[in-house]
């Protein structure tokens, strides 16, 4: 295995963390310097917001911070690539979160790292403090503990819910696929795809992969091939059902090994680990195949292997080579757009929307092999993002009221 060296990031990033104590601070946006300031800004003046919000609690979002804060939420349970590292380790990812709210969306963030992994104590955690909050962004939370997580949270608030791991990984990868095929003039229909992962990242992009119209998928995980009758996890088993049912046919009980699933097929998207992808795996596909290997900081093949063999369009997870899949594309917009609309969820349209609109933030015409996906600093591309969303969830909830009136 080849060996790299992220030392330079690790031992400056240590030293820059403790110079700061942390990368983030509570700034007051009112002035407290005079008699008068204090008396606005606290008691007596603090009462009549109070009271405004009292009588109407809609009215938190015009006199407090609510509408435009985000909770960064995780139980330290899948930090990045270190596992489950507890709450107290997980803090400065949660604190990066935050700042990427803020510099990419203007979007206020606050980390809470939970001391539990009892599904029912982070529901009830999280709905506890929800009345302060305009939206709940879970993070770095494990399968198959996210997926109820999520669920439970998105029925039982009236804020959006969005584990970030699942939803902000699918919309990226799928926006760089639809402009993988646009640049090779393939119809996604007619796409077969392979991934590898199946925990919560993988199990998303399926889902939104048959959404956008590519129907022939097989998805492994760290042991194979799933197949719908597979002895696995009932999530994973369903899964393999929906594939199933997508594509129309079952997978012959020979293909077992990630190596038999690649082979013969079009798109290679991998959320697992490293250097699992061969070159002899990369030629077995179809002619000009696209892989976006994700394992970080180690690729499930690095990019010049899978050129090398074939690869007409290769992304990754890291920000040194082209075509980077990086969640900071799309979840500042997201929210930004969620706030912006108050929406009460993250619906499937506004998914779609972000999908699109990510997409079509490169000109049909600037498209080339290694810029398939915008890079992170180009300017624009949250409000592109959060414009789309909110129109989604206004365009959803507009049909749903016109139905509403049509049924009377």
């Amino acid at each position: 295995m080849v060996q790299y060296n992220y030392m330079d990031y690790y031992e400056t990033s240590l030293r820059v963390h403790a110079e700061h104590e942390g990368k983030l601070e509570v700034v007051s946006k009112m002035p407290v310097k005079t008699r008068d300031d204090l008396s606005i800004a606290y008691t007596p003046g603090v009462a009549e917001p109070c009271r405004a919000i009292a009588a109407d609690e809609s009215k938190a979002y015009t006199y407090t911070m609510k509408g435009r804060t985000v909770a960064v939420v995780t139980d330290g349970s899948a930090v990045l690539g270190l596992g489950n590292i507890g709450p107290k380790a997980a803090l400065p990812v949660m604190e990066g979160k935050a700042v990427l709210f803020k510099e990419f969306a203007n979007v206020d963030a606050i980390p809470l790292c939970l001391d539990t992994q009892d599904t029912e104590e982070i529901i009830q955690a999280v709905k506890l403090v929800a009345p302060g909050l305009g939206g709940i962004n879970l993070e770095d939370i494990a399968a198959p503990r996210c997926f109820e997580i999520e669920k439970r949270l998105s029925e039982e608030l009236d804020i959006p819910v969005f584990h970030d791991d699942q939803h902000g990984t699918a919309i990226v990868v799928c926006a760089a696929v639809i402009n993988a095929y646009r640049l090779l003039g393939r119809d996604l229909s007619s796409v077969k795809a392979c991934i590898n992962g199946a925990g919560a990242a993988g199990s998303a992009i399926a889902h939104l992969l048959l959404s956008i119209g590519v129907k022939d998928i097989v998805i492994c995980d760290s042991k194979g091939v799933i197949h719908s009758v597979s002895n696995t996890s009932a999530e994973k088993a369903t899964l393999a059902k929906l594939l199933k049912d997508a594509r129309g046919y079952g997978l012959s009980p020979e293909l077992k090994t990630l190596s038999d699933a690649v082979k013969g097929r079009d798109l290679f998207i991998g959320v697992s680990a490293a250097e699992v992808l061969s070159q002899d795996d990369v030629r077995s596909m179809n002619a000009d195949p696209v892989i976006f290997a994700m394992a970080n900081p180690v690729p499930e093949i690095m990019p010049h292997l899978a050129l090398e063999a074939g690869a007409k369009v290769v992304g990754t997870g890291r920000s040194d080579f082209v075509n980077q899949i990086n969640n900071v594309l799309v979840f500042p917009g997201i929210f930004k757009g969620a706030l912006q609309a108050r929406a009460r969820d993250i619906t499937p349209a506004m998914k779609l929307a972000a999908v699109q609109a990510l997409a079509d933030f490169i000109p049909a015409e600037q498209l080339h092999s290694e810029y398939v996906i915008p890079a992170p600093f180009e300017p624009g591309i949250a409000d592109k993002v959060a414009a789309a969303v909110a129109n989604a969830w206004l365009e959803d909830r507009a049909a749903q009221s016109s139905s509403t009136e049509g049924a009377r």
